[in-house]
């Protein structure tokens, strides 16, 4: 408002004197060209400053371009102070990521090589200026990683794999997004960790096949005095029959061990025999009436006839036996037991329901820990060994399938292993159903 005040001045002013020469139209427009030549000077002022961006403080001048002047002066301040703040910020970033002994590389959203950190460099085998820019697919050539990068699904998953630096070196490498579609990848060495795990396996291994010989003739040696004290000493029997449940509760605890020790160890098969899951259900469920004995469970059954399974027999059987024995062991007598196998759009569901004691909600996570229960005494008592729900994990895994668990303390408890239609194959349509006594 106060440089149209001032133009308005200006004209008048040229106007009345105009007049008074008698030249009114030539003098005003003097003074706009004037003042047209006034505002290409101080356009020039303000692209020299931006373009020099050197000097410090603006151009001196008046009116409105005094006020654009001071006004973009001030955004200049903010703006160094805002850039110097995240300077000071990715300087402390490279700092700690340089430390890190993680490797960490920033990716662009194409895949492509931003930055990394000296441990990148050694565990990775990057290269500076060589890898800059590079797609990261092309300098990590292993096949399972190149199908991870495909997915495109990071959820904070990780998959190990050998260093492309060295090969002796094991990696867990996983890739978590940030910002605008850019992702970080962060490598760890594990090497060591394989390493002691690989030897607690053998330990465990190695222990559980020890002590099969001996188990076993102890186990003989007690069949004998079972024998000789049968019609004799009534204390002394009583002795040797809970020395024989303790010995058979260790040949269990070790027969579970070698099959963990197995299932970790051994390659899953590339050509999976077809299993025919109802039939392998109908004699669990079987065996499972006459683990109840006198308690008399309501066990029913019901399973899709034509639905079998591409799988390992033995480790399915072992999967299935561990979740239906369980929840006979924690259903009190006379409590009810639903098993079923179905297909639905998860895959296939061999689901397990029961009106049990229930499990409380901060137990749920450590179910599938070796030898965690949740009742210890229980759980002995009851001829558990700690180790079911340990293999049903790994054979699941095994399988490419997961382990869903819903329970509430006194409502009793549901376990769920989807297993992924893949491994689905349908022999026949028609429906069984095996109800309970």
């Amino acid at each position: 408002m106060d440089e149209a005040w001032r133009i308005g001045v200006f004209v008048a002013v040229a106007l009345v004197i105009g007049l008074i020469i008698g030249q009114p139209a030539l003098l005003v427009l003097l003074v706009i060209l004037g003042y047209l030549g006034w505002q290409l000077r101080n356009l020039r002022l303000l692209q020299r400053w931006l373009k020099e961006g050197k000097r410090f403080h603006p151009p001196e001048s008046v009116g409105v371009w005094d006020d654009v002047f001071q006004e973009i002066y001030r955004l200049q301040q903010r703006n160094r102070k805002r850039k110097r703040k995240l300077g000071k910020m990715l300087n402390r970033f490279q700092e700690a990521t340089e430390a890190m002994p993680d490797a960490t590389v920033v990716l662009t959203p194409d895949d492509e090589i931003e930055w990394w950190n000296p441990s990148a460099g050694e565990l990775l085998g990057l290269s500076y200026p060589r890898d800059t820019g590079q797609r990261i697919g092309n300098l990590i050539r292993h096949p399972g990683f190149a199908e991870y990068l495909r997915g495109g699904e990071f959820d904070g998953s990780a998959i190990d794999l050998p260093s492309p630096a060295d090969e002796r070196v094991s990696l867990s490498l996983r890739i978590v997004p940030y910002g605008k579609n850019q992702r970080l990848l962060i490598a760890r060495d594990i090497t060591r960790m394989q390493r002691l795990e690989q030897m607690r396996r053998d330990f465990v291994a190695n222990v559980s096949h020890e002590l099969r010989t001996p188990l076993t003739v102890v186990a003989g040696y007690l069949e004998a005095m079972e024998e000789e004290c049968r019609d004799r000493d009534e204390g002394m029997r009583r002795m040797v029959e809970a020395m024989q449940q303790q010995s058979e509760r260790m040949r269990r605890i070790v027969e579970d061990l070698l099959m963990l020790a197995r299932l970790e160890t051994e390659r899953v098969s590339d050509s999976p025999e077809p299993v025919s899951v109802p039939s392998m259900l109908a004699a669990i469920c079987e065996d499972a009436r006459r683990l109840s004995g006198e308690e008399a469970h309501r066990i029913e059954l019901e399973a899709e006839a034509g639905l079998w399974l591409q799988g390992n027999d033995g480790e399915l059987r072992s999967l299935f036996s561990n979740i239906v024995f369980n929840a006979v062991r924690y259903t009190p007598g006379g409590g009810e037991i639903r098993v079923r196998w179905f297909e639905d759009e998860r895959g296939g569901v061999f689901e397990v329901a029961d009106s049990g004691i229930g499990i409380a909600p901060h137990h749920i996570s450590r179910l599938t820990e070796r030898f965690y229960r949740v009742d210890v005494g229980r759980s002995r008592s009851r001829g558990g060994t700690g180790l079911g729900l340990a293999i049903v994990k790994h054979v699941l895994l095994r399988h490419g399938g997961r382990l869903e668990i819903e329970s509430e303390l006194g409502a009793g408890s549901i376990f769920r292993a989807i297993l992924p239609t893949k491994r689905l194959a349908h022999v026949q349509q028609n429906q069984i159903s095996d109800d309970v006594v």
